[in-house]
């Protein structure tokens, strides 16, 4: 938060009684809260017209979708609870797909809904809803405020939970009548100042020093150990240490795609262009804030070893205890590495470029470049994803630091890019993270640009990708941020019409495929139509043409690039063939 919206909340007073709105708003900027996301309407208007009276900026969207994956996204990026505004009934409804987002990445957000008049609930009001029946499946802590006195302490207790223990989407329920109470102001300072006990965080106990040794033991006594980290670590902020360890050691490391550059991409114990190598291979993995899901094949053979011994570092039990590793270390990814490390400082030890598994790891990693690079040196025309992509890396690392952040969104186009596409610094990768959510690509751009306004914004997604909230362009331009989108364009899902002859039968056999778009759509239009910046590009000096201008105005800009419908495949589950 800039000083002088500080100054703004310090000197700015409410005189006269104190509704539900000004006394929400109140609430949230005492606690922390600096931006809101979401869709005004009945009963919050009030509130958010308030909560920027007080120096919170609230940025408006066009979809509740939208902002709460913004919102999601805004508290990974600055690990503050990304706080989502939505009217009631249908609002409520929509902001679900950022709460149960967020949930699935463990991120924190919290969500603040308006409700009906709780005199008239079951009597079929106006957008009438259960919502905290509604959210429950989807948050980890919701709390409704059914008095104007209960206010602070909802606020308090919603923004605690969703950055406590492992973080996650929590909701927020606020009555229109409660909305409409009011208290003195007096009565509003007392039960703010009373509610202050719960704006903290639970204290982190420390992992035992046993368990600690125990993990370096292990890894000592490896022949093929491996450091593994994830959006867990980034959320953390546990890159130093990771890095100290890491370089201290000489154990290679692999991160998730959305963990990539809290390493550098770049480092020479990099195995991401090894990944089969690694993740087959090493007999000790250490798992830093990243979980044994999907993106990690389980921990099962046969991706990994049968003899594998996972040391898994997470901040939940749960997650431990789901996974029964052969070492579990429950706390903060950033106080246990630096545990870790403080101890092997007192008897250090170091694979050296030499080792047999580090000298595997990197010989597959150059030779698998080296191949990838071969197929990015050609130009393509008509593109493929592999000409297209390569520019835009050359282009962003250009840029230098700090390093933009990229978005990236869609089947094709996120798979090829997460291979392509260089990560060189914490956080500045988002994509469809651990539920692989369609959609979010407009809104992530959003929060990013909001939350880190030094850094350009690059966002590389699919058209269709793209079309989920392709309306959130308006937004770029109102608020001029520093975004640059560039779709992707191959006319559809995969890349529009793939049915053989034998599938295009029936009565409606002359209705476009349902993977199919129209062809050759102008995306770039629709920003030029709220006085962004387009572009339309089918050739190389056309796309780094393009990439020139726009990263150096810095302003709201899409990129339409026409991609050869034949060039995509049907894309689900990550494909790694390294």
């Amino acid at each position: 938060m800039g000083d002088s919206a500080g100054d703004v909340r310090a000197d700015l007073k409410f005189h006269g009684p104190i509704d539900g709105n000004v006394l929400a708003a109140m609430a949230l900027a005492r606690f922390g809260v600096d931006r809101m996301f979401g869709v005004v309407g009945i009963p919050v208007t009030s509130l958010a017209t308030r909560a920027v009276s007080l120096g919170i900026r609230f940025i408006a969207f066009h979809n509740e979708q939208s902002a709460g994956y913004a919102a999601s996204a805004y508290g990974y990026l600055t690990g503050r609870p990304g706080v989502l505004l939505t009217v009631s009934g249908p609002g409520c409804v929509h902001g679900l797909a950022g709460v149960s987002n967020a949930m699935a990445n463990a991120w924190p957000l919290v969500m603040i809904s308006g409700s009906c008049d709780q005199r008239d609930f079951g009597r079929g009001d106006f957008q009438e809803l259960d919502q905290i029946e509604a959210v429950k499946p989807f948050s980890k802590f919701s709390v409704k405020a059914t008095d104007i006195s209960e206010i602070p302490n909802c606020v308090a207790r919603v923004l605690n939970s969703a950055v406590s223990g492992r973080p996650g989407g929590c909701y927020f329920d606020l009555p229109s009548d409660v909305l409409h109470q009011t208290v003195t102001e007096s009565e509003a300072e007392r039960l703010l100042a009373a509610a202050e006990e719960f704006s903290h965080r639970e204290v982190i106990h420390r992992v035992p020093n046993s368990q600690i040794e125990e993990a370096i033991s292990l890894l000592k006594r490896a022949e093929r150990p491996l450091i593994v980290f994830g959006k867990g670590a980034a959320i953390a902020r546990a890159e130093g240490p990771l890095k100290k360890l890491v370089e201290s050691t000489g154990i290679p490391f692999l991160p998730t795609p959305m963990g990539k550059g809290l390493l550098p991409d770049t480092h020479q114990l990099a195995a991401t262009a090894a990944r089969s190598l690694a993740i087959g291979k090493c007999d000790v993995a250490l798992v830093v804030g990243a979980r044994l899901n999907w993106l990690l094949h389980f921990g099962e053979p046969p991706k990994w070893s049968k003899d594998v011994k996972f040391i898994l570092i997470d901040i939940c039990m749960e997650e431990v205890e789901l996974r029964k590793p052969h070492l579990g270390l429950i706390g903060d990814a950033k106080q246990i590495l630096e545990s870790i490390n403080k101890e092997i400082k007192d008897d250090p030890f170091c694979l050296g470029k030499s080792h047999p598994w580090v000298e595997a790891i990197s010989q597959k990693a150059r030779d698998n470049v080296a191949k990838m690079e071969v197929q990015l040196a050609r130009d393509v025309v008509p593109f493929n994803f592999m000409t297209p992509m390569r520019i835009i890396r050359d282009a962003i690392s250009a840029v230098g630091s700090p390093a933009p952040i990229l978005v990236s969104e869609g089947a094709n186009t996120m798979d090829v890019g997460r291979s392509v596409l260089v990560q060189t610094e914490p956080r500045t990768r988002l994509d469809a993270g651990t539920w692989g959510t369609m959609g979010v690509g407009l809104g992530y751009c959003i929060a990013a640009a909001v939350a880190s306004p030094d850094r350009l914004v690059v966002a590389v997604e699919g058209d269709s990708g793209f079309g989920f909230s392709a309306m959130e362009v308006e937004t770029l331009v109102r608020y001029q941020l520093p975004v640059v989108v560039i779709v992707f364009n191959n006319g559809g899902v995969y890349g529009g019409d793939r049915r053989t002859p034998q599938e295009i039968t029936g009565p409606y056999k002359h209705d476009p495929a349902p993977t199919s778009f129209v062809p050759s759509a102008n995306y770039h239009k629709m920003i030029e139509a709220f006085g962004g910046k387009g572009y339309y590009v089918e050739t190389p000096e056309e796309l780094k043409s393009a990439l020139s201008e726009s990263f150096s105005a810095r302003s709201p800009a899409v990129i339409n690039v026409k991609i050869d419908p034949y060039a995509g495949a049907e894309s689900g589950r990550l494909q790694h063939k390294n």
